[in-house]
Protein backbone atom coordinates (compact mmCIF):
# COMPACT_ATOMS: atom_id res chain seq x y z
CA UNK A 1 0.00 0.00 0.00
CA UNK A 2 1.47 3.40 -0.96
CA UNK A 3 2.37 5.89 1.74
CA UNK A 4 0.06 8.84 2.14
CA UNK A 5 1.56 12.27 1.63
CA UNK A 6 1.53 12.84 5.39
CA UNK A 7 3.63 9.68 5.85
CA UNK A 8 6.31 10.88 3.44
CA UNK A 9 9.41 12.77 4.53
CA UNK A 10 9.66 16.51 3.90
CA UNK A 11 5.98 17.00 3.05
CA UNK A 12 3.82 18.68 5.68
CA UNK A 13 0.12 19.47 5.91
CA UNK A 14 0.26 22.52 3.64
CA UNK A 15 1.99 20.56 0.89
CA UNK A 16 -0.44 17.70 1.40
CA UNK A 17 -3.41 20.05 0.84
CA UNK A 18 -1.76 21.59 -2.20
CA UNK A 19 -0.89 18.24 -3.73
CA UNK A 20 -4.52 17.16 -3.37
CA UNK A 21 -5.43 20.16 -5.54
CA UNK A 22 -3.49 18.52 -8.38
CA UNK A 23 -4.87 15.01 -7.70
CA UNK A 24 -1.83 13.71 -5.84
CA UNK A 25 -3.14 11.69 -2.91
CA UNK A 26 -0.23 9.38 -2.14
CA UNK A 27 3.33 8.35 -2.97
CA UNK A 28 2.31 6.41 -6.07
CA UNK A 29 0.49 9.44 -7.49
CA UNK A 30 3.52 11.68 -6.89
CA UNK A 31 5.90 9.10 -8.34
CA UNK A 32 3.72 8.68 -11.45
CA UNK A 33 3.47 12.44 -11.98
CA UNK A 34 7.06 13.17 -11.05
CA UNK A 35 8.33 15.97 -8.85
CA UNK A 36 8.99 18.38 -11.73
CA UNK A 37 5.50 18.03 -13.20
CA UNK A 38 3.93 18.32 -9.74
CA UNK A 39 5.98 21.48 -9.18
CA UNK A 40 4.83 22.87 -12.53
CA UNK A 41 1.19 22.27 -11.66
CA UNK A 42 1.57 23.69 -8.15
CA UNK A 43 3.25 26.82 -9.51
CA UNK A 44 0.40 27.24 -12.00
CA UNK A 45 -2.18 27.17 -9.20
CA UNK A 46 -0.31 28.73 -6.28
CA UNK A 47 2.28 30.88 -8.04
CA UNK A 48 5.23 32.13 -6.05
CA UNK A 49 3.87 30.55 -2.88
CA UNK A 50 5.54 27.38 -4.17
CA UNK A 51 9.32 27.71 -4.12
CA UNK A 52 12.02 25.57 -5.62
CA UNK A 53 12.50 24.14 -2.12
CA UNK A 54 9.11 22.46 -2.60
CA UNK A 55 10.52 20.81 -5.72
CA UNK A 56 13.56 19.62 -3.77
CA UNK A 57 11.29 18.36 -0.97
CA UNK A 58 9.08 16.37 -3.34
CA UNK A 59 12.04 14.79 -5.12
CA UNK A 60 13.70 13.95 -1.81
CA UNK A 61 10.47 12.46 -0.48
CA UNK A 62 10.42 10.09 -3.45
CA UNK A 63 14.01 9.13 -2.61
CA UNK A 64 13.10 8.87 1.09
CA UNK A 65 15.81 11.30 2.18
CA UNK A 66 15.95 14.72 3.78
CA UNK A 67 15.69 17.44 1.12
CA UNK A 68 18.87 19.07 2.40
CA UNK A 69 20.75 15.84 1.68
CA UNK A 70 19.89 15.64 -2.01
CA UNK A 71 23.14 15.36 -3.99
CA UNK A 72 24.23 18.70 -5.48
CA UNK A 73 23.91 17.38 -9.05
CA UNK A 74 20.27 16.37 -8.43
CA UNK A 75 19.50 19.80 -6.95
CA UNK A 76 21.18 21.44 -9.95
CA UNK A 77 19.09 19.37 -12.38
CA UNK A 78 15.92 20.25 -10.48
CA UNK A 79 16.87 23.93 -10.40
CA UNK A 80 17.46 23.88 -14.18
CA UNK A 81 14.06 22.25 -14.70
CA UNK A 82 12.39 24.83 -12.45
CA UNK A 83 14.16 27.67 -14.28
CA UNK A 84 13.06 26.33 -17.64
CA UNK A 85 9.47 26.16 -16.42
CA UNK A 86 9.57 29.76 -15.21
CA UNK A 87 11.06 31.07 -18.45
CA UNK A 88 8.96 28.86 -20.72
CA UNK A 89 12.00 27.21 -22.31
Amino acid sequence: MPRTISQMRNLGPVMERRLREIAVENEDDLRAMGAVEAYRRLRFIFGREVSVIALHAMEASLRDCDWRRLPPEIKADLDRSAGALRTGS
